[in-house]
């Protein structure tokens, strides 16, 4: 086995950046990887992998309402369209697996990347999809699962341990049939401590308009910060930047090496609790503000456990404001999480051991 394609969710940049510490342990154990992506996601890639091809591919472009009113109304619409995503990645992949001669496929996330021929592997930490309802959760598991036992096998990205840090999201009762290997928690940075430039650190991320619409309460409220401020706002293909105060440092992207050493200069950090930043902050022992996107129960559960386990401050969208929250998080007594952290050198291990089962 020596060719190995692996495909993101294009859902935010957090199933690509996921990927980085996957795609760096295959490079290590001397596979030829192919990436599949478009859009910021593939640029993201491109720069942290530039002798790596990129296969473009179709996303699957879920968008959010501006109101969380008519949110449930707009996923619904996009159902049509989720579904022929997943037709369309699967006649894409079929193609590519005879044209790249693929010996592999890993997806995060991206439910038509299996094949009948050759071995095909799903990252999620969503095995239980939350919903308001038990009833409604239910009904997500078994079509979650119908997709999810398609794969040869299934890498959880979480301590198996319990509750692990997604809790019930990556330890649910029941498990889908196929193999369920956990790979403990995927991060790009390595620990290397910093002095302190910033003291607060924002990180925007997620699908659109609500990247945008915290970003705009942001930017509206960020005149009360009189200490240095970074704003990363997670957009590697624009080129303006918004005008701030001057303590505040805006920039639209900052690659893997550089964004790794501004988290950690950095004293605080506010960002959503999408659960690939989630594991890199941990990682690096951060203090974290998380501001959940709305409506999206996945966040909203993780950023009710970090708050619980004290390893972060969790606020509502609505009612955030920048400054009370800061004074906030300076009288919160954080714990230290211990974490497991993946090990890249163990790639080619976890890979023999998802076929061999």
């Amino acid at each position: 086995m020596h060719k190995i394609l692996v495909v993101p969710l294009d859902w935010g940049l957090g199933h690509a950046t996921r990927c980085i510490p996957i795609i760096n342990g295959l490079l290590q154990q001397g596979y030829q990887v192919f990436i599949g992506a478009e859009g910021a996601q593939a640029a993201l890639l491109q720069q942290a992998f530039p002798a790596l091809i990129i296969l473009p591919i179709k996303g699957y472009h879920i968008q959010y309402s501006r109101n969380k009113w008519s949110m449930p109304i707009k996923i619904l619409v996009q159902i049509p369209q989720i579904i022929r995503a997943i037709w369309h990645e699967q006649q894409w992949l079929k193609d590519i697996v005879v044209k790249e001669q693929i010996d592999l496929v890993i997806s995060d996330n991206r439910y038509g990347l299996y094949h009948a021929s050759i071995p095909s592997i799903f990252i999620t930490h969503q095995l239980t999809i939350k919903a308001p309802f038990v009833w409604v959760e239910n009904i997500l598991r078994r079509i979650n699962y119908s997709f999810i036992n398609r794969f040869t096998a299934c890498w959880v990205p979480d301590m198996a341990m319990l509750p692990g840090v997604a809790g019930v999201l990556s330890h649910p009762l029941q498990m889908p049939a196929v193999p369920v290997l956990y790979l403990n928690l995927l991060s790009r940075f390595i620990s290397q401590p910093q002095p302190i430039k910033y003291s607060i650190c924002i990180l925007l991320s997620g699908p659109e308009p609500q990247r945008s619409i915290l970003e705009e309460k942001l930017l509206s409220a960020i005149h009360q910060i009189n200490e240095p401020v970074l704003l990363v706002r997670g957009k590697p293909l624009e080129n303006t930047i918004p005008t701030v105060p001057l303590n505040v440092t805006a920039v639209n992207h900052l690659n893997t090496q550089q964004l790794g050493e501004a988290i950690q200069q950095s004293e605080y950090i506010i960002c959503r609790s999408g659960y690939t930043t989630v594991m890199e902050l941990l990682s690096l022992k951060k203090k974290m503000l998380v501001i959940p996107t709305p409506l999206q129960t996945e966040q909203e559960y993780i950023g009710e456990e970090l708050m619980k386990s004290k390893l972060a401050l969790c606020f509502h969208q609505e009612s955030f404001n920048i400054l009370t929250a800061y004074t906030q998080a300076k009288k919160f007594q954080y714990h230290n999480s211990n974490v497991v952290q993946f090990q890249e050198t163990n790639i080619a291990q976890i890979i023999q051991q998802s076929l061999n089962i």
